[in-house]
């Protein structure tokens, strides 16, 4: 049986953290769906086909990642492309949390559904889209926080 596991976000932009997260989840599984989730009630500094764009770029050439969008709940994703695995990464406490909450719930709405954190490496402990969002609007340089050949600004357009 496929291990598959999704790993769900806005990913508004999909930065160097996220990368890492899912390198190190191809170490243990055979395959995983990078869910691009989309509230149409947040606007963002990139719309969801943008987003889609840049992380599909990025695993052009990594036949074990699927990109999708999608909206209302993650467990609901995970049944649709037959994951039995959420992956997450953790920064912080505050971030473990709300990731413990957020298992607890999605273990009540589909049981098998298993969720597995990976530790973010410490270079990247600090790193959020959100502060990337920032130095972007600022005028400041992404491109430390971006993987490597990707640029914001080919996004934006």
């Amino acid at each position: 049986m496929e291990k598959i596991a999704i790993f769900p976000g806005s990913f508004d932009p999909f930065t160097l953290g996220h990368q890492s997260v899912v390198s190190d989840g191809l170490q243990l599984f055979d395959k995983i769906v990078i869910g691009v989730g989309i509230n149409s009630a947040k606007t963002g500094l990139l719309p969801a086909s943008r987003r889609l764009d840049l992380i599909r770029d990025l695993y052009r050439e990594e036949s074990r990642v699927e990109v999708c969008e999608y909206s209302g709940l993650t467990v609901d994703l995970a049944r649709r492309v037959g994951a039995r695995y959420i992956l997450r990464g953790l920064r912080n406490s505050v971030d473990f949390e709300f990731e413990r909450n957020m298992m607890q719930v999605n273990q009540t709405l589909y049981p098998e559904l298993m969720t597995v954190v990976l530790f973010t490496p410490p270079r990247y402990v600090a790193l959020s889209s959100s502060f990337v969002r920032e130095i972007h609007q600022f005028g400041g340089d992404t491109a430390p926080f971006m993987p490597a050949g990707i640029h914001l600004k080919n996004y934006l357009k």
